[in-house]
């Protein structure tokens, strides 16, 4: 590999077929009147090339001036190829953006049961028309949106709202398309079908979210845009000083010394200083559960002002659990539980599931606070259920069924508000303990049986363990946080209050969330959007920085930028401040990579010569690149020290 010949021929077809793209850039940018870093790899890369090429066939020439004839075929493919590897590498991750919207499109149901005549027929859900009759069994996908006309059930509207509580449907109620059918059997009437779907609308709210986004001015390209003009003035000013006062042959050394300007200036370590702190920095990000999809997610993220948080899945856990059991009269905590839990083993209701298995951890050397309470109070780990008779739900409301005690039947009651109406139960004595549970935004199930009130159970989607202490370290670093939802403003204030977010919009519906960060990127903001929903792709997509949960949807994952594999939600901060410290480490990787050049242009225009009689010598550019090179991926290779959580 040390004959110049052998290099000629391995450097020609890396410099004009993998270098192309790098001339074309450098044409456009110039057509516009500007240069950029395309500008800057075609120019000294050329050179470099030209120059190494013309020392290998006549090195002679360059020998009668006292220099020797040395080659830069090396740094011409090495700019090339490391430039080209990082411009792979971000492609490569730009590429799984156009996955989101075939995974959006994957949900819809395929076909969809149609009610004809008499007759129940599954048909292509291409085939649906607004108008039809559709029913829906208990599992299924809901293919279209539409309105219940029979029946009832509770349905999962998560995987579009992001809501973790499924919403009992009745007669009259708005079914959305792809979401889950949990229970009951019912029919609805298409509203909406094709394109008009909700579903459809998200899909189109993501692509035009992805495609509007503008990439940023790379810190290089401005760089680059006032280094090349100034080297190339440079340039043309040595060789016009050296062709008119130079010694003879002039000509030749005005050339050579043109040249050596142009090969100086251009920047070997420019092609390690974005790409090595890009690598350590997202791989510093990795071993704390923030993997980040770009470079230009990294270089954006430190400018972050505000960051939206979705509550469901993200500041909550995503899942009804039991958080509070009241007995009243004197009863015991436990009876409560056992009762309810006797009742709810029946049905298939989310919040019946949580109750349950909450009951069935009792005893089980659970961590829950709530089972430590209740079994000191209860004086009892035992928390079987009873046997249940003439078990009746009544849907929207709750359950009835008579439980057997000592071999005697007792008829209990376990529901809403509505329920308790209906049974003719006063609540006024109890109303403020009820009323307090409600307004902490939980929801509420009531005990009753034939001896009144006797207690109540409460369920709700509990806050992260981390996310207040997320949420602060967030303000420590001087950004704001936002909390949206489309729970009521009762419930979404008594969550954001316990994480110590002060600023709420709630009630949002789902294909209004980007509209949401559109308007706060009107106040003048750099926003970041935190969620895991389907509903929450659109956001992602539009928000200066996308961050989901690595524990949401895939949809939601591929749309944003930056993805927290962990649970933890210090780590949103975390993944600001890695992006400051990492560009931090790029700016000073850019003036290493550019210092060295400052320093030896002087030399290669010759200023040394009339003093000395000394040109610049290969050997000299070839330290300055290697010592270059080593200080810009040594510097990088320090953000491993950094500590960011």
């Amino acid at each position: 590999l040390r004959n110049f010949w052998l290099q000629f021929l391995l450097a020609t077809p890396i410099q004009f077929w993998a270098g192309w793209e790098f001339y074309r850039g450098a044409v456009s940018s110039l057509k516009h009147r500007t240069a950029n870093m395309d500008t800057l790899v075609a120019i000294g890369t050329t050179v470099a090339y030209a120059y190494s090429a013309f020392v290998t066939v006549f090195p002679y020439i360059v020998q009668e001036i006292g220099i020797d004839p040395f080659p830069y075929f090396d740094v011409a493919t090495i700019i090339i190829g490391l430039i080209l590897l990082g411009r792979y590498f971000e492609a490569k991750a730009k590429a799984g953006t156009s996955e989101a919207i075939k995974k959006l499109i994957g949900l819809q149901a395929k076909t969809a049961r149609v009610v004809r005549g008499n007759k129940e027929i599954d048909i292509h859900i291409g085939e649906v028309l607004i108008g039809d009759l559709v029913r829906v069994r208990p599992g299924e996908k809901i293919p279209v949106d539409g309105v219940i006309v029979e029946g009832d059930s509770a349905v999962d509207e998560s995987m579009v709202t992001g809501e973790s509580m499924p919403v009992d449907k009745k007669i009259g109620d708005a079914v959305v398309g792809a979401t889950i059918n949990k229970s009951g059997s019912f029919v609805f009437r298409t509203t909406k079908v094709g394109q008009e779907t909700l579903l459809a609308q998200i899909i189109k709210l993501v692509q035009e979210a992805q495609s509007s986004k503008a990439p940023i001015q790379r810190l290089a390209d401005l760089v680059s845009s006032y280094f090349v003009p100034v080297v190339i003035i440079l340039a043309i000013v040595t060789f016009v000083v050296w062709y008119n006062f130079g010694p003879e042959p002039a000509l030749l050394y005005a050339i050579l010394n043109t040249v050596a300007v142009l090969i100086i200036a251009c920047p070997c370590a420019m092609g390690l200083a974005t790409p090595t702190a890009i690598m350590v920095g997202t791989g510093k990000g990795a071993e704390h559960g923030v993997l980040i999809k770009d470079a230009e997610s990294l270089e954006i993220a430190h400018k972050v002002t505000i960051i939206i948080f979705d509550k469901t899945g993200t500041l909550t856990k995503g899942e009804p659990s039991v958080t509070d059991i009241v007995a009243f009269n004197d009863g015991k905590e436990n009876d409560v539980l056992q009762y309810a839990a006797s009742l709810e083993k029946f049905s298939e209701h989310p919040v019946a599931r949580a109750i349950v298995a909450f009951a069935a951890s009792l005893g089980k050397s659970s961590s829950h606070p709530l089972d430590k309470a209740i079994r000191e109070r209860a004086e009892t780990e035992n928390t079987e259920l009873f046997v249940v008779n003439k078990f009746k739900a009544n849907p929207g409301k709750g359950l009835e069924g008579e439980i057997i005690i000592s071999n005697n039947p007792k008829k209990f009651y376990f529901g809403n508000r509505a329920l308790m109406k209906d049974i003719s139960v006063d609540l006024s004595a109890r109303e403020a303990e009820i009323q307090k549970l409600e307004d902490e935004g939980k929801t509420v199930m009531i005990l009753a049986s034939g001896f009144g009130l006797l207690g109540a159970v409460a369920v709700a989607d509990t806050v992260k363990e981390n996310a207040r202490q997320g949420i602060e370290e967030l303000k420590k670093l001087g950004i704001e946080s936002v909390m949206i939802t489309g729970d009521n403003s009762k419930t979404a204030m008594a969550i954001a209050k316990k994480v110590g977010i002060t600023r709420v919009l709630a009630e949002v519906l789902p294909d209004q969330k980007e509209a949401e960060v559109k308007k706060i990127q009107a106040e003048g903001k750099k926003v970041a959007m935190v969620g895991d929903g389907i509903n929450d792709a659109p956001a992602l997509a539009q928000a200066d920085v996308g961050i989901a949960m690595g524990t949401g949807t895939d949809v939601a994952i591929e749309a944003a930028d930056i993805t927290l594999i962990n649970k933890d939600l210090r780590s949103v901060a975390a993944a600001i401040l890695l992006s400051k410290k990492t560009m931090r480490a790029i700016k000073q990787n850019l003036f290493w990579a550019f210092g060295y050049n400052i320093i030896l242009i002087p030399v290669a225009m010759g200023v040394l010569y009339p003093f000395w009689g000394i040109l610049l010598n290969p050997i000299f550019a070839s330290v300055a690149m290697a010592t270059s090179s080593i200080s810009v991926v040594s510097n990088s290779l320090l953000l491993k020290r950094k500590r960011i959580i």
